[in-house]
């Protein structure tokens, strides 16, 4: 097949994926498959070696980040059963200060939502949201633009969340989760920036509905403290997101330093994001037990793998998908022209994820889908090798492009859209002013800061 043949049926292809899970109600894990397997019929692949680039792409994910994705996920989950997110939550406020209200609620969100899905943490923070409405006088519009932009924010780009973890893993730093944690708390600045500049000019424009009453913060916070019942302090609640942090940035350090011996070893052993997340559990096991809800843990272990499993298995496809597109030689043509198409360079997996993430909902779909297409950056039949992005820091910037796609935009097909609008007290009409101009604003600053970083970086 031709070049232009070749790339006409490959958009043809994600047209097709994107209308059977958008359209057709198919799950994203079948369209996505089912896509995988006619282009590659389509495209005239050895009908013997099909099954097994089906396979190798399918299992690729597994081997390389399907635990971590488990581990993140399942601290995240203790940190949201045990009380340990409202702690967090109320150390950021009493750090901040009264006077700061929607920055304080933004920077709540963006902390709260590296382990909890954004969906959990609006729930959970959107009383106390309320209680600082009331509190301050400040717009309730506002203060609900600010706290989604801070959670979603920390959602598509801060690891242990599923949708950047499993993105790293596909484009080949999953080993090294520190450098994309870092560079995306980095592009958070402006991001969340820009989301503040417009939670403030927004929330003179739209009035919710929310009945604030006589709320105190204090009293809101002491309630929903009496419903976890015993709470953990502090720095236990700090524990597990701290310590794999820390035990990757050892594991870096030493790596740098080639440290060698017994005790170097240990630290690059301590400092994998596999064993570092395990760690972290670990910390997350001793909230459990310091709130008396250890019995918890087995059926929150089922329910992390409940909600992780479709995720896992959809990146999986993502990777499927990815290696039918280097078997049938798209990569090859894009080499052949790359004068032209690399020039997309950085911004091509930001436009496929916005595409996805428009068309179907999911962000963590939207994302992990186009990582699968992205490939490894280190392999030279890969997407990325083709756009000229074969270094790690191209990876990660590519990780955050992918992440930035992901949250452009959100609207009534996005699960957030309506946890958004609905907690705070919005009409439809009002969600699509507020949250869905709120993302495209988000994703445009944070592309363009990648694509500063990116300038500058590789």
């Amino acid at each position: 097949m031709s070049g232009l043949a070749l790339m006409i049926t490959f958009v043809i292809a994600i047209s097709l994926m994107i209308l059977a899970i958008s359209r057709w109600g198919a799950h994203p894990f079948l369209a996505i498959m089912g896509v995988s397997l006619l282009l590659a019929l389509i495209v005239g692949l050895p009908l013997a070696e099909i099954p097994g680039i089906l396979g190798t792409g399918f299992a690729g994910i597994f081997t390389s980040i399907g635990i971590v994705i488990i581990l993140g996920a399942l601290i995240g989950l203790i940190l949201e059963k045990t009380g340990a997110a409202i702690r967090l939550a109320d150390m950021v406020v009493k750090v901040i200060g009264p006077k700061n209200p929607e920055l304080a609620l933004m920077i709540m969100g963006w902390i709260v939502a590296v382990p909890v899905f954004c969906d959990s943490g609006f729930v959970i923070l959107n009383p106390i949201r309320k209680a600082m409405c009331a509190k301050t006088g400040t717009s309730s519009v506002t203060m609900t633009v600010a706290l989604s932009a801070g959670l979603y924010t920390a959602h598509v780009f801060i690891p242990p969340t599923p949708g950047p973890i499993a993105a790293a893993g596909s484009l080949g730093v999953g080993n090294n989760l520190l450098l994309v944690i870092g560079v995306g708390a980095l592009v958070s600045v402006p991001t969340l920036i820009a989301a503040l500049i417009f939670a403030k000019f927004i929330g003179e424009k739209v009035h919710s509905q929310d009945k604030m009453g006589d709320l105190d913060y204090q009293r809101s916070v002491a309630e929903l403290v009496a419903e976890y019942g015993e709470i953990p302090g502090g720095l236990a609640s700090l524990a597990p997101i701290v310590a794999p942090v820390l035990l990757m940035a050892l594991g870096s350090i030493t790596s740098l330093l080639t440290i060698d011996g017994i005790p170097g070893q240990l630290l690059i052993f301590l400092g994998t994001p596999m064993i570092a997340l395990t760690v972290g559990l670990l910390c997350a096991l001793g909230l459990l037990i310091s709130t008396k809800k250890m019995a918890d843990f087995c059926e929150l272990t089922n329910e992390t793998l409940k909600v992780v499993g479709p995720i896992l298995f959809v990146t999986a496809a993502g990777g499927v998908l990815g290696k039918v597109i280097v078997a049938a030689g798209f990569v090859d043509f894009i080499e052949a022209n790359a004068g032209f198409i690399s020039r997309a360079g950085i911004f091509f997996p930001f436009l496929i994820a916005a595409i996805l993430k428009t068309a179907q909902g999911s962000s963590t779909v939207a994302m992990t889908t186009t990582a699968g297409i992205m490939g490894i950056y280190s392999d030279p039949t890969s997407m990325m090798s083709a756009l000229g992005l074969t270094s790690p820091m191209a990876a990660t910037l590519t990780v955050l492009a992918i992440g930035a796609g992901g949250m452009t935009v959100s609207h009534a097909n996005d699960s957030y859209f309506w946890v958004v609008t609905n907690f705070g007290g919005m009409e439809v009409q009002d969600g699509y002013k507020t949250q869905t101009l709120l993302t495209l604003i988000m994703g445009a600053t944070a592309m363009a800061a990648i694509f500063i970083l990116a300038t500058i970086l590789i």
